[in-house]
């Protein structure tokens, strides 16, 4: 059922898709950033907590994530312009 949906859908509809789903990723690289700063500054003031090192490490797994996602996209957007240019 997936299969046919994405079958069915059309080059244009996935560019608009692929924009929505930028401007998500780089919403939540913003929220991570703020909150990996924020994090930093209050374990930076305090005693070593583990608590507070889960945080950043939740952080920057989700800073990860995003950006590897915007890279993969950048390859394939970059290798749809070669192949189409060639």
């Amino acid at each position: 059922m997936v299969e046919d949906l994405i079958r069915k859908t059309s080059k244009k509809t996935w560019y608009k898709w692929s924009i929505y789903i930028n401007l998500i990723l780089f919403f939540i690289i913003g929220l991570f950033f703020y909150l990996l700063i924020r994090d930093c500054l209050y374990v930076g003031g305090l005693e070593f907590v583990n608590e507070e090192w889960l945080l950043i490490a939740r952080d920057v797994t989700f800073l990860s994530i995003a950006l590897a996602l915007i890279f993969v996209q950048l390859i394939r957007n970059i290798s749809t312009i070669i192949r189409r240019s060639l």
